[in-house]
């Protein structure tokens, strides 16, 4: 039977976690890895200096997962280094609170752990709702993402590929089509909050009104802001391609400078 391993960056018991884990049940076998916490814009962390532990827990129908203290990329290195009993034929991340779109994903957690997948060889789908309500449904989410990831099974992805799914939050009768899309724009709207302690030392939050985006047409953005399904296929290899002509075109060899000549006399 396929093996799939489920993680995602709201911890264990988020509601997202358990619709996916219950979708993708219809097929094939799947295992819960879960960080204990949120890691909410968290990227692609991964725990180097402290011990990383792992424990079951109960989730909320009664089956059990694996949860760590680590990150969501390290749930994913944990069962491909066989830390639990699962050898992954796919990993999906989600179903994250809240969309994921255009440079959001260097930012999440979600996409950090589909990213730690393909380093590791396997093919990864990373979901998100638009939706950062309490009492969201992701049923809908849940279902498109297990059909889809029965595609990447039955398919293939190409080396370095993963899919990035976002899904939007209305009824199944509202949704107007399932579009492939590129990354599209996000706005930031942070605004620096300074507050002083109870010692007079000033602290820091990073606040402000959540991202907004660019509806451009074809882009991960412009999909849902028309109510349709984003689907986008995202490559770990970010080389820039069309500016290594310009860059041959600059004075790259002047860039050692004399510490070029240097090394030439020394070696003299």
């Amino acid at each position: 039977m396929v093996q799939i391993l489920v993680t995602n960056d709201d911890g264990v018991q988020a509601p997202g976690l358990l619709a996916l884990k219950q979708a993708l049940q219809t097929i094939g076998q799947v295992t819960v890895l879960a960080p204990e916490r949120a890691w909410s814009a968290a990227g692609h962390t991964k725990t180097m200096h402290k011990p990383l532990r792992i424990w079951q827990a109960e989730l909320a129908d009664g089956s059990l997962a694996y949860v760590t203290n680590g990150t969501p990329s390290d749930c994913v290195g944990l069962a491909v280094l066989q830390a639990v009993p699962v050898q992954p034929d796919l990993v999906v991340s989600g179903i994250n609170r809240g969309a994921n779109l255009g440079y959001d994903i260097t930012y999440s957690g979600t996409v950090a752990a589909a990213m730690e997948a393909v380093v590791a060889g396997l093919p990864a789908l990373a979901v998100s709702l638009d939706s950062r309500e309490e009492d969201a449904d992701y049923r809908l989410a849940a279902r498109v993402a297990a059909r889809l990831a029965a595609q990447v099974l039955k398919r293939g992805l190409p080396p370095n590929t993963l899919l990035n799914l976002n899904v939007p939050a209305l009824p199944p009768d509202e949704v107007r089509g399932v579009c492939v899309t590129r990354l599209g724009r996000r706005v930031y709207r942070d605004v620096l909050i300074e507050r002083t302690d109870p010692r007079g030392q000033p602290y820091y939050w990073i606040g402000g009104d959540p991202p907004i985006g660019v509806p451009e047409d074809g882009t991960d953005v412009g999909a849902l802001a028309q109510g349709c399904v984003s689907v986008t296929p995202l490559t770990m290899d970010m080389t820039a391609y069309r500016v290594l002509d310009e860059l041959k075109g600059w004075e790259i060899d002047g860039l050692l400078g004399s510490d070029r000549r240097a090394a030439q006399r020394a070696a003299v």
